[in-house]
C-alpha cells in the first residue's frame, strides 16, 4: 500500500510533533512515524518524568525542613517512591494522550512502527510505503556509557532504569557532573540516599558560567552531596557485601567510591539504527562522530531530507528540537524561519534552578565585545527571603558602550521560568535601561531581573 504525503517525520518527540503541527498549519498533508511511545524520550524518559521526581523531592526537603524550622508540626513523613512512580505514569500517560490527540484532530496521520528511508522520498514502515515531498528525521538519543571494565555490572544502570526505581538507595556514585547528573543528584539526596558524583572536567555543569559552577558545587555540598572534578573513572567492581566499587584516578591520585547503584549520566548518542535501507545514502547525511549534519534550515546534505533535535547533536533539548521542527518546515513551505534559533535558554532544574541565555561574560570578552556584568544577589530579594532560598543571583551581560542586552545568567527560585524575558530582550534589542523601566509586582522572584537591571 503506497500512500502520498508533503511531509513525512520519523520520530514522535518534540521536534516531531511541533514539526507536524506547524506543517498541518502551513497547509501540508503529514505523516508521522513513531516505534515506540509517542512523546519521545523528552515525555517518557526525560524531561517529564525527571521533572515529576524532582518537584516531589523538593516538596520532601521543604517540608522537613519546615518541620525541623518549627514552621510546621508533624513527623515521620516520607516518601512512597511506589506511589511517585504511579504518579509519574499517571501525568506521562494524560500529556500523551493529550499529544496524540491533538495531532490526529489535526490530521495528522501517525504510525506505530520502524520508519526505514528507502530512498527516492520513500518510507517503510512496516507493510506500507510512504511517499513524500520531504522527509524530516526527528528520532532523538538513547543514553550512552563509557568503556569500563564492570561497566555491564548489574546495578550500573543509565537514567532509562533510574526513573523506575521502586525504592530509595542507601548510597548512589553517579558518574557525570552534566545537566542530568546534577539533577539526579538533586533528587536522590533530597530523597537520603548518600551521593557522590564523579566529574572527570574541573567542575560541574563546565558548559554553564563559572559562578554557577561554583555556587551548585557549594549548595550541594551544604546538603551532603559528594562532589569530585578532576576525577577519571578507572573501572567498577562488585564487592563482598553486594556493594559497587568504582576506582578512580583524582587529580593524579588513586580514589574510591562505594554506592548501592552507579548511574552513567556520560552523555547520549543518536538513535539511527534500521532507519536507513540506502547504505550510500545514509553515509552521505551522517558525520564522523555518527549525528547528522544539517544547514541553518536544519536541511540535510540532500535535498528535501531535514533533521532535528538530538540526533543533529549540539544542543540536545527538547525546545531546540521544536524550534528546529518549526524552522525545517517553514523552509519547505518557502516562508521565513518563525524563530532565531541562536537565542536558547538553556536549563537546569535543581534547586536553586538554573538558566542561561545568549553571551556570559567570558563568551563576549573572547568575541573581542566590550561587556559589563550586572549581578543582583537573591538574598536581597524578599521572596527568595520568605521561601527560603538558598545561594542565587541575576546576572545580566550587557554591552559597555550602548548598554545592549547580550546575555543573562540566573541561579535561584523559577529561574528556568524567568529566563524567557532575557530571550525577549535580546530578540528585540533591549538595552538594560529599558528593561529596568518595568514595573516588576512585589514581592515576586522576578524583582531580581529589575533590581539587576537598575545597578
Amino acid at each position: 500500500m503506497e500512500n502520498k504525503y508533503d511531509l513525512i517525520i520519523i520520530g514522535g518527540g518534540p521536534g516531531g510533533a511541533d514539526a507536524a503541527e506547524e506543517a498541518v498549519r502551513q497547509g501540508m498533508d503529514v505523516a508521522l512515524i513513531e516505534r515506540d511511545l509517542m512523546g519521545g524520550t523528552c515525555l517518557n524518559r526525560g524531561c517529564i518524568p525527571t521533572k515529576t521526581l524532582l518537584h516531589t523531592a523538593d516538596l520532601y526537603r521543604d517540608m522537613k525542613n519546615a518541620i525541623d524550622e518549627g514552621r510546621i508540626s508533624g513527623n515521620d513523613v516520607k516518601v512512597d517512591l511506589s506511589g511517585l512512580q504511579a504518579y509519574k505514569e499517571d501525568v506521562i500517560g494524560q500529556l500523551r494522550a493529550g499529544q496524540t490527540g491533538a495531532l490526529e484532530k489535526a490530521g495528522v496521520d501517525i504510525f506505530n512502527g520502524m520508519g526505514t528511508i528507502l530512498g527516492d522520498k520513500r518510507v517503510k514502515v512496516g507493510s506500507d510505503i510512504l511517499e513524500g515531498d520531504n522527509i524530516l528525521i526527528a528520532t532523538g538519543s538513547r543514553p550512552s556509557r563509557i568503556p569500563v571494565e564492570g561497566g555491564d555490572l548489574p546495578g550500573v544502570i543509565t537514567s532509562d532504569e533510574l526513573l523506575s526505581l521502586t525504592r530509595v538507595p542507601e548510597s548512589l556514585i553517579i558518574v557525570g557532573g552534566g545537566v542530568i547528573g546534577m539533577e539526579f543528584a538533586q533528587v536522590f539526596s533530597s530523597l537520603g540516599s548518600q551521593v557522590t558524583v564523579v566529574e572527570t572536567l574541573k567542575r560541574v555543569l563546565f558548559n554553564f558560567d563559572k559562578e554557577i559552577s561554583r555556587s551548585l558545587t557549594m549548595v550541594m555540598g551544604k546538603r551532603g552531596v559528594d562532589i569530585n572534578t578532576e576525577t577519571k573513572l578507572l573501572s567498577i567492581e562488585k564487592t563482598r557485601d553486594g556493594k559497587l566499587r568504582c576506582s578512580c584516578e583524582k587529580k593524579g591520585e588513586g580514589f574510591r567510591a562505594e554506592g548501592d547503584l552507579v548511574l552513567m549520566a556520560t552523555g547520549r548518542s543518536p538513535v539511527m539504527d534500521g532507519l536507513f535501507d540506502d547504505a550510500d545514502l545514509e553515509s552521505s547525511l551522517k558525520t564522523e562522530k555518527g549525528y547528522i549534519k544539517t544547514d541553518e534550515n536544519s536541511q540535510t546534505a540532500v535535498e528535501g531530507i531535514y533533521a532535528v533535535g538530538d540526533v543533529t547533536g549540539g544542543m540536545q533539548l527538547a525546545h531546540t528540537a521544536s524550534a528546529r521542527g518549526r524552522i525545517a518546515v517553514c523552509h519547505m513551505a518557502g516562508k521565513p524561519a518563525p524563530l532565531d534559533p541562536a537565542n536558547v535558554p538553556a536549563c537546569v532544574y535543581t534547586d536553586p534552578e538554573i538558566a542561561s541565555v545568549g553571551s556570559s561574560a567570558d563568551a563576549a570578552k573572547e568575541a573581542g565585545i566590550k561587556a559589563v556584568s550586572k549581578k543582583y544577589p537573591m538574598s536581597a530579594n524578599g521572596k527568595s527571603v520568605l521561601t527560603g532560598q538558598e545561594r542565587g543571583f541575576v546576572k545580566i551581560i550587557v554591552k559597555e558602550d550602548t548598554g545592549q542586552i547580550l546575555g543573562a545568567q540566573m541561579m535561584c527560585a523559577r529561574a528556568t521560568d524567568m529566563i524567557s524575558q532575557f530571550s525577549q530582550a535580546i530578540s528585540n534589542g533591549l538595552t538594560v535601561d529599558k528593561m529596568s523601566n518595568f514595573i516588576y509586582p512585589h514581592p515576586t522572584f522576578s524583582e531580581g531581573i529589575g533590581k539587576a537591571a537598575e545597578i
